[in-house]
């Protein structure tokens, strides 16, 4: 298996972890100094950021649903839909390209391009 085969393993692994709601799980594929870009929105930086991102926004499992998935190196980029529960109990549906880039067989850098759908 080459490196790009498993690092699009490994990110194929760890939204299964966040399918189902295991967090924890999730962040165990990350750097501890991972940084979480979201393109004209937030950034994050490091694992605890990410954790208390997830917990506010993740209220219940989201529905992830990855049309693409291409990897080539350090880099694996995931093209989709997610719907996201929001506090009102209502799903929230966007369209997303998430670029992430890998360092020692864990994911350090997310560019993310989110818009919501209307």
């Amino acid at each position: 298996m080459t490196q790009s085969e498993k690092n699009k393993a490994t990110l194929q692994t760890a939204n299964a972890a966040i399918d189902n709601g295991n967090h924890e799980e999730f962040l165990a594929h990350c750097t501890e100094d991972t940084i979480w870009e979201f393109v004209g929105d937030i950034t994050l930086h490091g694992k605890e950021e990410v954790r208390q991102w997830m917990k506010d926004t993740y209220l219940s499992p989201p529905v992830n649903m990855v049309r693409h998935l291409i990897s080539e190196g350090e880099f694996v980029v995931a093209e989709g839909v997610i719907k996201v529960m929001t506090k009102e109990g209502t799903y929230e549906e966007s369209v997303y390209c998430d670029v992430w880039q890998f360092r020692d067989n864990k994911m350090a850098h997310l560019k993310a391009f989110v818009l919501k759908r209307w």
